[in-house]
């Protein structure tokens, strides 16, 4: 596949996988799209604590309804080979028993990501351009970091539709293909005062 040159680094997943052993311990290395990107370890309490709530409430839900589902965060891999990805979304759901030995998967049903002024390109552009060419995926969420603002979009017959945004404290994002709703106050507990 030709790739225009350009100040990126550009490899297949396969070169990428023979690269990470060598990757320093404070680096967090993703492939999107076959493009190499190198962050720092690390990100702002409001971000983590985020992530940590959507978590919780989904394994609790789970765990509750005694569901195969299981959420994932953001040190587990989702890679696809046919798309040159291997990233980490903030949170990731995915129904079904793993492999034991299992450190990647590439069939999620859901996939969060917590957006700030940084990360926005990457998670509405680059990341959501491959996203929606995994058959699993049902519903993609962005969550804004800073402010109150959650926007879902549904695999709908034919492709995919973006619902309004959700930005009142008392909304309750939906995500009917795994049977789960949160409050917007719950995703920003201890976050956001409502």
């Amino acid at each position: 596949m030709n790739r225009p040159s350009s100040q990126y680094e550009y490899m297949s997943l396969d070169d990428f996988e023979e690269l990470l052993p060598d990757k320093p311990a404070n680096e967090k290395w993703e492939l999107i799209g076959g493009r190499v990107v190198r962050m720092m370890v690390g990100a702002r309490w409001e971000h983590k604590r985020i992530v940590q709530n959507l978590t919780v409430a989904l394994m609790n839900e789970f765990r509750r309804r005694g569901s195969d589902c299981r959420p994932f965060d953001e040190t587990f891999y989702l890679k696809q080979r046919l798309l040159d990805l291997a990233c980490f979304p903030d949170v990731m759901v995915r129904c079904g028993p793993l492999p034991p030995d299992a450190t990647s998967l590439d069939d999620p049903v859901v996939l969060i990501e917590v957006v700030s002024k940084g990360s926005a390109q990457r998670d509405r552009w680059e990341k959501w351009g491959l996203y929606q060419k995994l058959p699993s995926l049902q519903h993609y969420v962005l969550v804004e970091r800073d402010h109150l603002a959650v926007d879902v979009i549904d695999r709908v017959e034919g492709g995919f539709f973006e619902r309004p945004r959700l930005g009142a404290i008392e909304a309750t994002m939906r995500l009917p293909a795994i049977e789960f709703e949160l409050t917007l106050a719950e995703i920003y507990r201890d976050v956001i005062a409502a």
